[in-house]
């Protein structure tokens, strides 16, 4: 039967009504055959997903061994590929059938799709560049100058993967007949991707899918780094076996939500990370939106116990008239999700504070300032922005936001910048939004789409103490008869006698100066009598090897020494005081950059902050 405007349909009946049913077989009551009917529809439809379950999904006590030979067995495409054509990938149509596969045989029981790609999508729909190599994959000033015709067809493509459907429902040519929005209940099934390649592989495109359905990224240039082969087991990391919870499950839930309730005094505005709106409307949602936003419940479809989320209020009590005192201010959080043994599970997390309306004391505000996790909501408000606006814009709306935040919380005489001081609750602010400047979030020379994507993503649902590594890294230094200590992210640091060991959360950085790099050439570290220079070139790597433990994705491990190419991955973290242009008289190495360095990057702040 065809549906509404097409040729198919039948005439209508005289009073405007459905035609009459066809006459049944002899015996039979016409009123009993919708429901013979839709037994029929449905005992056919649990026929096929047993088929395809038999077929295509089996338990790994079933198919491990066959599953090990295939893999065993799996060798390079034989099919000779011109040397100026790319190779032939659908990886969207990939993409398309596993979910579809998953969607008819599991439709609500949770479920991974893993893309393991080393090249991008050419072919098919999510194509991102064509085959032939004359012509290159887009970078950023093409996105810019919206020169990449590909580009926003294979985001329309796999956002409407994200949307729960698949390839076949969405290109069938037949319209809703309803023009309501369609459901939308979530995710149970995660999509994740591996991308191990020289070259781009479409991440920018992808991230949508991945994003709504709580999946995860790991970039690396190889399939055989550790990056790569760590990162997939820890994928499957488990419960211990002593663990009073969920012992020896593994360490994710599927088809989570989360709904969020305020009391009357304030709203929602939005929430960032790896969330996917369920278009739900409730008293407390603000008109004001940042970020996912118009609504209070999300889809976070995947989450382990590393997901984080970050939600945005906007207080709706009106100015003129201000809270009572001792007035509480309430939220919950409804989290509800599908363990990984099969059984769903509702959390709720009630918080209660109180409210302060008294406009001429703002210490109690000042106290209460988490200067780290207001560092991280900035970052990822930022990182969000850069998607609808120029980096540029973004920028400058960063240094608004903190001119606008130290006047108003410093203390200072107007017009005299060496007054300016700030509490030890917002000293360290600046500092972090001066590294966020500088960082591969919203520095994208020497980038590619596809890192700045990868980066911009792990940001937006990471921990506070991980983004605060993010923005800015963590430095240890190494040194002989001392202990290690935390050094400044800054030139002076680098020393010819010092190991530095730089944490970066992608990379991890062992850094020899160039005496201790002379030492280890000439294997001092070989002798007895240099026993103490052995124990100063293990201590750092193994206390790398303890970041990296526990640590996902897995960071990629560098170790270099000064003066070499390997070091430009902690040169280009440092703050520059000193340069070729400027010399910090701290003794340190030069760094040869045209950054401003924080000293006068406070300088300018203070001088704007005082200003009347």
């Amino acid at each position: 039967m065809g549906g509404p405007g097409s040729g198919g349909a039948p005439p209508p009946t005289r009073n405007g009504g459905a035609p009459p049913p066809p006459p049944g077989p002899p015996g039979s009551h016409p009123h009993h055959q919708p429901q013979q009917n839709g037994y029929a529809q449905q005992k056919t439809f649990f026929s096929l997903s047993d088929q395809l379950l038999q077929r295509f999904l089996l338990p790994v006590s079933e198919c491990s061994l066959v599953l090990e030979t295939i893999l065993e067995d799996l060798r390079k495409d034989p099919w000779p590929v011109p040397s100026d054509k790319r190779v032939a990938r659908a990886t969207g149509s990939a993409l398309s059938v596993a979910l579809s596969l998953l969607d008819l045989a599991i439709p609500r029981r949770g479920g991974r799709v893993m893309l393991f790609t080393g090249g991008p999508c050419t072919s098919g729909p999510g194509t991102v560049v064509s085959r032939a190599k004359t012509e290159s994959m887009r970078s950023h000033a093409d996105l810019a100058n919206n020169a990449e015709t590909l580009h926003k067809p294979a985001c329309e493509f796999y956002s409407k993967l994200a949307q729960g459907g698949s390839a076949s429902s969405q290109n069938n040519g037949k319209k809703n007949s309803s023009s309501a929005p369609p459901s939308f209940s979530g995710h149970p099934h995660v999509v994740d991707i591996f991308a191990c390649s020289l070259d781009q592989v479409g991440m920018l495109e992808m991230k949508e899918l991945v994003e709504a359905t709580g999946g995860l990224m790991v970039l690396g240039d190889s399939f055989a780094q550790s990056v790569f082969k760590e990162s997939l087991l820890r994928v499957f990391r488990r419960y211990p076996e002593n663990d009073t919870d969920s012992p020896n499950q593994l360490c994710m839930a599927f088809n989570a939500s989360m709904e969020v309730h305020t009391s009357r005094e304030f709203k929602v505005s939005g929430a960032i990370g790896p969330v996917c709106s369920l278009n739900e409307i409730h008293t407390n949602v603000s008109d004001i939106v940042v970020g996912s936003g118009g609504t209070n419940a999300w889809s976070l479809g995947s989450i382990d116990d590393t997901t984080t989320v970050a939600i945005y209020y906007d207080i709706s009590n009106p100015g003129n008239a201000p809270l009572p005192q001792g007035k509480r201010r309430f939220i919950q959080f409804l989290t509800k999700y599908q363990h990984s043994n099969g059984g769903t599970r509702l959390r709720s997390t009630t918080l209660c504070g109180g409210w302060h309306s008294d406009t001429n004391n703002i210490s109690p505000i000042k106290f209460s300032f988490d200067q780290e996790a207001a560092a991280v909501l900035t970052a990822r408000l930022a990182v969000h922005r850069t998607e609808t606006e120029d980096v540029a814009d973004v920028l400058r709306w960063v240094d608004r936001s903190l001119i606008r935040l130290c006047s108003k919380f410093a203390e200072y005489q107007p017009d005299d910048p060496a007054s300016f001081r700030l509490s030890p609750e917002f000293s360290l602010f600046p500092q972090f939004l001066f590294h966020l400047r500088r960082s591969q979030f919203l520095q994208l020379f020497n980038s590619s789409p596809d890192e700045a994507a990868y980066y911009r993503y792990i940001l937006t649902r990471e921990c506070t103490s991980n983004s605060l590594v993010m923005i800015q890294p963590t430095l240890l230094l190494y040194s002989l008869g001392n202990p290690p200590q935390p050094a400044l992210l800054d030139s002076d640091s680098v020393r010819p006698d010092v190991i530095l060991l730089l944490d970066t959360f992608f990379h991890v950085v062992v850094f020899h100066g160039e005496t201790i790099a002379a030492w280890r050439e000439n294997k001092y570290h070989e002798q007895e009598e240099y026993a103490s220079l052995k124990d100063l070139l293990e201590a750092p790597q193994v206390d790398a090897q303890m970041i990296m433990d526990n640590r996902f994705p897995v960071p990629r491990y560098i170790v270099c020494d000064q003066h070499k190419s390997e070091a430009r991955f902690l040169m280009a973290r440092l703050n520059p005081s000193s340069t070729h242009e400027r010399d910090g008289g701290g003794g340190g190495a030069q760094v040869f950059t045209d950054d401003v360095s924080l000293r006068v990057f406070m300088e300018h702040l203070m001088k704007l902050a005082v200003q009347s």
